[in-house]
């Protein structure tokens, strides 16, 4: 069921805790991109989401070797299985057509959001610390050592909808013991329904839950969790910039750098993949590029930049988007992007359907690195290119989530890997995009739960 003739007649998605689903009396309409409702999303009131807090902060905590093979269980169960009447069919046909999604996106975030938790094992091993036991039956103990302990009992998630991936990153904190609440987003709640769904029929009945509220009732969740990983803007970063119990997932602001010492036509398929992957939705996505020399090497690498995207046909795999939606976004680029040069198609907005389009990728060059434009990052492939010089140093490249290095400067990339505020960096012809199960995405989320306690008996 792909096409939206077919679309689902009604696709309501409940709160679930471990009394099991319940429908709210309010709540929000899910839509088509094209504005057609599909089903709802219950809100739930604050009396429900404290009453949940309660129970799930009461939830036994059970042994590591049970919650890893719980966890297991549970990526056969969202792969592959039928989870309460859906199938993975009905879930892809839900996250494509309600989402916008391109199927082949959700599809490869289920295997990826699989393989995550079926790698725990191995990636929380990585996480702890060397010198710590996790069992005061440890012989280290008898001696004296530090102990990985938890900060809390709950954790609450502000869950984001650009792409099902982001799922992938809160199901460790039930590996570390934690009881967990998931807030979905209105606008891709599917991908969270279907896992809680999953955990729960793989054994975590006490210790998950899906509670969509609205936005007032929202930070109830925060007000209750011990913990809390929430998704957002700018605007929700500065928000919970002061409280050490939230850790925010914002803007990525994702670049890619090619210094003159590599030959930039050599990597363009590289960088084309970085910026287009996921539909150029996700904060991994390369934002901007900056190529070292001048104006007229940015020119003609921005020039051949838009002829490569064309020639992936990328927008065959965009997000779908209310035309609307579309236009103001295109109306956006020309704003901000007043004093850059475009390269590539004039009219990025191309409509797939009545009331439905998708936005072509955007090119667009900088007058020189220091333009706040290089910042700017939109929910589709839009990047900006700028001349760049080493010489200038690595202010441009600053606050961002990935920075992907393509040069043979060793020590221009030990300069990126000691900046504070570049969280990731990947030196070669790595897409901003990759990534393994096991090496963080913004630093490990066990950074934010747990801690290390003295311990001897």
């Amino acid at each position: 069921m792909s096409d939206p003739e077919d679309a689902p007649v009604f696709a309501h998605v409940d709160a679930i805790t471990d009394a099991g689903e319940y429908r709210a009396r309010a709540s929000k309409p899910l839509r088509l991109p094209d504005g057609r409702e599909i089903g709802a999303l219950s809100e739930v009131p604050r009396l429900y989401v404290a009453r949940a807090f309660a129970r799930l902060s009461q939830a036994p905590v059970l042994p590591y070797a049970t919650r890893l093979e719980m966890l297991a269980k549970a990526a056969d169960l969202f792969e592959n299985a039928v989870v309460e009447g859906q199938s993975i069919d009905d879930y892809l046909d839900l996250v494509s057509l309600c989402a916008g999604v391109p199927r082949a996106i959700a599809h490869a975030s289920i295997a990826a959001i699989a393989r995550t938790l079926r790698a725990l094992p191995d990636t929380l091993a990585q996480e702890i610390p060397r010198g710590a036991v996790t069992d005061i039956d440890d012989p280290r103990v008898r001696e004296g050592a530090a102990y990985w302990a938890r900060q809390g009992r709950t954790l609450a998630v502000h869950a984001s909808g650009n792409t099902p991936g982001v799922h992938a990153l809160w199901p460790s904190a039930l590996a570390l013991g934690y009881s967990v609440a998931v807030r979905p987003s209105s606008r891709e709640p599917f991908t969270p329904q279907r896992l809680v769904r999953a955990f729960r029929e793989a054994g975590f009945t006490s210790h998950v839950a899906l509670l969509p509220t609205d936005h007032d009732v929202a930070d109830v969740l925060i007000e209750h969790a011990d913990r809390a990983l929430v998704y957002g803007g700018q605007a929700v970063v500065d928000k919970y910039a002061a409280n050490p119990a939230v850790l925010t997932q914002g803007p990525g602001r994702s670049k890619t750098v090619v210094t003159d010492d590599v030959d930039w036509r050599d990597h363009l398929d590289t960088v084309a993949a970085s910026v287009a992957n996921l539909g150029g939705a996700a904060c991994t996505c390369t934002t901007a590029v900056l190529v070292e020399g001048d104006a007229a090497e940015a020119n003609a690498f921005a020039s051949a930049l838009a002829d490569r995207l064309a020639e992936l046909e990328v927008g065959k795999h965009r997000t779908e988007l209310p035309q609307a939606t579309a236009r103001q976004l295109a109306d956006h680029v020309e704003r901000v992007g007043a004093g850059t040069t475009s390269f590539g198609r004039d009219d990025i907005v191309e409509t797939v359907r009545p009331g439905t389009a998708v936005l072509h990728p955007v090119v667009r060059v900088a007058p020189d690195a220091k333009s706040p434009v290089l910042g700017v990052e939109l929910p589709f492939a839009c990047v900006w290119i700028a001349p760049f010089s080493r010489a200038d140093g690595i202010a441009p490249l600053t606050s961002s989530l990935v920075v992907a290095a393509i040069t043979e400067d060793m020590e221009f990339a030990q300069q990126l890997l000691d900046e504070p505020s570049i969280t990731n960096v990947y030196i070669g012809a790595h897409t901003t995009t990759w990534m393994k199960p096991g090496v963080p995405h913004d630093g490990y989320l066990s950074e934010h739960l747990m801690r290390t306690k003295g311990v001897i008996r």
